[in-house]
């Protein structure tokens, strides 16, 4: 079996890497994540805590 010619090689390790960042990119960008809505109870108190030991 006759082997590939290093300029071919090349080539589709080229390719390849196009396609892998071409899947990652589309990947990332259509994903839009939604922020979570603050409610009353899951709000962070400000009062301040004094521990009795």
């Amino acid at each position: 079996m006759p082997q590939m010619a290093p300029i071919s090689w090349l080539f589709l390790f080229l390719i390849f890497c196009a396609t892998l960042l071409l899947f990652n990119f589309l990947n990332y960008f259509s994903f839009a994540p939604e922020a979570p809505l603050a409610t009353p109870e899951l709000m962070i108190s400000n009062f301040p805590m004094n521990w009795m030991w």
